[in-house]
């Protein structure tokens, strides 16, 4: 049911420490204008959709299906919201979580941890975020860390997010950093949008390189590493970038980190270790790991795993999950490249194994169980 795709010796010893573990949950929910751009993401049919993607998955995470939700599930062009998977496992495990805002244009209508941060301004600008804002965050991030760790014991941290129009994020942090990411990173359209992701990341980052040595190049050697992550963050990033990050230093000291993401969290592991090493802060490299989806891994019009190899240090492992054989359309889209991850849906699946042993049939079982609820419930039948 896990796969290991990268740093092998490393993902399977991190398997075997916590096997049987119990984690705890941290959802962090951000918002980027650059999700608003026309066609950059599928995640929500149109852009007025995808301005409550997220507080709409934080509502289903926590309450599961409602005749009349505060914040409906947005409209897919296809397939169904991942937050199906999280929602499942976490609830059938009785797996401990909780909400945090780093950066909403709309409050979330569940109880949540709010981090003081701001939805991002569209990274074309070069200018996402406001510098003080990042620091804070950061700060944040890494004191809810070891806050989170300490709630962990023996377990560990497992890390999501939500951030509609991220993968775009992920490309220009990564770029930014001096790794040649373009063509690499995932989407939710079953064929990613590369030439539009690359566009909107250079302009963005021309105006970096007007302030700074930064210069954009695709040869990651002619891209400096020594850039200061924070300022790259403020220019071309979103806020849940940057409080993972801190939460993955914090975590780390004292428990095992899963960051439950796909290219997003390559990025945000990318950036943490851009941080520790500007800034010599403590952390504890082989804690880490990120965990996805089979869908994100194998994705044929991205490259997960090129990307990891890329940065260097970090296991990737990807729940192999199948919807091949499940009865709901909605969820054999995933298997036509719709969707994909989100809300820690991969990290959930692989915690699920790890956790109680389940198997294939147990998770789609559940999964398809809580669908069909889904689906009852938008009838109006409870």
């Amino acid at each position: 049911m896990i796969r290991v795709y990268t740093q092998l010796h490393r993902g399977q010893r991190w398997l075997k420490h916590y096997r049987g573990q119990r984690p705890v949950f941290a959802c962090v929910l951000g918002f980027t204008a650059t999700g608003l751009i026309p066609g950059i993401s599928a995640a929500g049919a149109t852009p007025a959709d995808r301005q409550y993607t997220a507080i709409a998955d934080a509502e289903f995470l926590c309450h599961g299906p409602q005749p009349q939700p505060q914040y409906p599930l947005p409209p897919l062009d296809a397939g169904a919201s991942p937050v199906l998977i999280s929602r499942a496992v976490l609830a059938n495990q009785d797996i401990p979580y909780q909400i945090f805002n780093a950066g909403l244009p709309h409050p979330p209508p569940v109880p949540y941890t709010d981090l003081d941060g701001q939805p991002a301004r569209c990274l074309t600008g070069g200018d996402a975020l406001d510098l003080a804002t990042v620091k804070h965050l950061l700060t944040q991030g890494i004191t809810w860390g070891e806050k989170l760790a300490a709630q962990a014991r023996s377990g560990y941290v497992m890390l999501g997010e939500c951030v509609v129009g991220g993968t775009t994020t992920a490309l220009a942090i990564l770029t930014g950093l001096g790794f040649a990411a373009s063509g690499k990173v995932s989407s939710s359209h079953p064929q990613c949008n590369h030439a539009q992701k690359w566009a909107v990341v250079q302009t963005g980052l021309a105006y970096l390189s007007r302030q700074s040595a930064f210069h954009d190049s695709r040869d990651p050697a002619e891209a400096p590493m020594s850039l200061d992550p924070l300022p790259l963050v403020a220019a071309v990033g979103d806020p849940m970038q940057i409080a993972v990050a801190g939460m993955a230093i914090g975590a780390s000291r004292t428990a095992g980190v899963l960051l439950a993401g796909g290219t997003q969290m390559l990025a945000v592991y990318a950036l943490a270790e851009a941080i520790v090493r500007s800034y010599h802060l403590p952390w504890r490299l082989e804690a880490i790991t990120v965990g996805t989806t089979r869908w994100v891994a194998e994705d044929p019009t991205g490259d997960a795993v090129s990307l990891a190899n890329l940065i260097g240090s970090v296991p990737l492992l990807a729940t192999q999950l199948s919807f091949a054989d499940s009865r709901y359309a909605q969820l054999r889209a995933y298997e036509q490249g719709y969707v994909k991850e989100g809300v820690g849906a991969g990290g959930c699946a692989i915690a699920a194994h790890l956790y109680q042993g389940w198997n294939q049939a147990e998770l789609l079982e559940a999964i398809e169980a809580l669908a069909g609820s889904y689906k009852r419930s938008r009838r109006g039948e409870g």
